[in-house]
């Protein structure tokens, strides 16, 4: 599947300085991810143990009225924390496509039909099974989105030391991922739009960007048009969230000369400890609640929205990422890197089948009534367990070859702190 770009293969090794951010994203992710568990964890015992006490703490309401912003906790998570997870993802998406796997779009054309094809798939798999038995049809984009948090901790607990190549390749799909979702977001879940506020969010944005662009670096002015403007989208109707994309594909990434970090690094290496070790699992300890009983696992299998939802998850990411991949190696002449094979990539396009932030929220988003909502919600976390299993079989079996390049790929003889692969001419030294 090698999209050849200077002599390097697509999922060969990445260019020392790539290496080096990719490795510092996923430490930043995978640790927020366990902590994401234990949200998770939290939430299924204490609303199984805690009696009423989970519920009454989700839907009790603070926030200034006067501002429509008196919203429930669960609301706060959602729409709040939430925004914080997008805008690393949005910073994460600019710097991708300005310097990143992006950039190059002999290199990204992989990615990015793998991505496309992976949220299509899962949401074609959720139509036919509601179609044919009758269920709620418009829960389609529950199954479309991939927790790279959850994904990356599952990769801890079992062991795998997946090559960065690939772990950059599953990152680069999250990444696209998370732009395709808030774009569903965005598009097809806003029932009642206020123009207005909308405007006026809009004209913020314009603002943001024009500061971006005359340098000016006060965080003091940043901050507030940011909240103003993610409290107008609220306003206005369209998900608040949209703001964190927005603003992280209008911060500047390239460094200016004699810059040590662009406003897009400083923003996003502050952000994401505090996105993965806080927003993302306070928004999973408020959502992620639902009643476990022998009547709620029967429905996986008896209720067309629920089998909708794992199979989307299990069956339609896989098949829409490893064959969306193949096709476009196919299509465009490539060829697999060497070191790797074909059940590598299956693994990860089974990782990706792990849905669990953005698929919750989605719930929330697609489903007026509360037991259709908690079907899903349970649904999401059965089929990104199933997801996880499955994934680490297929995985797990090639670790030994994963061990080999990981050594290779970090070794270091002459200890001047640069692997070896980078001084020997095998892998490019920078990007």
């Amino acid at each position: 599947m090698a999209i050849k770009r200077a002599g390097r293969a697509f999922l060969d090794r990445l260019p020392l300085s790539e290496r080096t951010e990719i490795l510092s994203a996923l430490r930043d992710e995978t640790t927020g991810g366990f902590v994401l568990l234990i949200g998770a964890a939290g939430a299924l015992l204490w609303a199984n143990l805690g009696g009423d006490s989970y519920r009454s703490a989700a839907d009790a309401a603070f926030g200034p009225a006067a501002l429509h912003l008196d919203l429930s906790v669960a609301d706060w998570t959602a729409d709040g924390l939430l925004a914080v997870f997008f805008l690393v993802a949005g910073l994460e998406l600019k710097r991708e496509i300005v310097v990143g796997e992006l950039s190059d779009r002999g290199a990204a054309i992989v990615p990015v039909a793998a991505a496309a094809s992976g949220v299509a798939a899962p949401a074609l798999v959720y139509v036919a099974v509601n179609a044919a038995a009758g269920g709620d049809l418009g829960g389609w984009a529950v199954p479309t989105a991939t927790d790279i948090a959850f994904a990356l901790a599952v990769l801890a607990v079992i062991g795998s030391r997946l090559p960065t190549s690939l772990r950059a390749f599953l990152l680069t799909l999250a990444v696209v991922d998370d732009l395709l979702a808030i774009t569903i977001i965005a598009i097809f879940f806003t029932p009642d739009l206020s123009l207005m506020p909308l405007l006026g969010a809009i004209a913020l944005l314009g603002i943001y960007a024009l500061l971006q662009r005359r340098r000016f670096g006060a965080w003091w002015v940043y901050v507030p048009v940011g909240l103003a403007a993610w409290a107008l989208v609220h306003d206005s109707g369209v998900h608040a969230t949209v703001v964190g994309i927005a603003l992280g594909l209008l911060t500047r990434v390239r460094r200016d000369p004699g810059e040590h970090e662009s406003p897009a690094e400083r923003l996003e290496h502050r952000l994401r400890p505090l996105s993965a070790m806080l927003c993302v699992p306070l928004f999973a300890l408020f959502a992620a609640g639902v009643t476990v009983s022998v009547e709620s696992l029967r429905s996986m299998v008896t209720e067309p929205v629920a089998v909708g939802i794992v199979l989307g998850l299990l069956v339609g990411k896989t098949v829409g990422i490893l064959g969306g991949t193949y096709l476009t190696a196919r299509f465009t002449r490539a060829e697999l890197s060497e070191d790797l094979a074909w059940s590598d990539v299956a693994g990860v396009a089974v990782l990706a089948g792990i849905g669990f932030t953005v698929s919750l929220l989605i719930c929330e988003l697609a489903f007026d009534d509360p037991e259709t909502t908690e079907v899903a919600k349970t649904a999401v976390l059965v089929g990104s367990l199933l997801a996880a299993l499955v994934a680490s079989a297929v995985l797990a079996r090639r670790t030994a070859v994963y061990r080999q390049i990981d050594e290779e790929d970090a070794r270091d003889n002459d200890h001047d702190g640069v692997p070896d692969v980078y001084q020997a001419g095998i892998a490019e030294p920078d990007g």
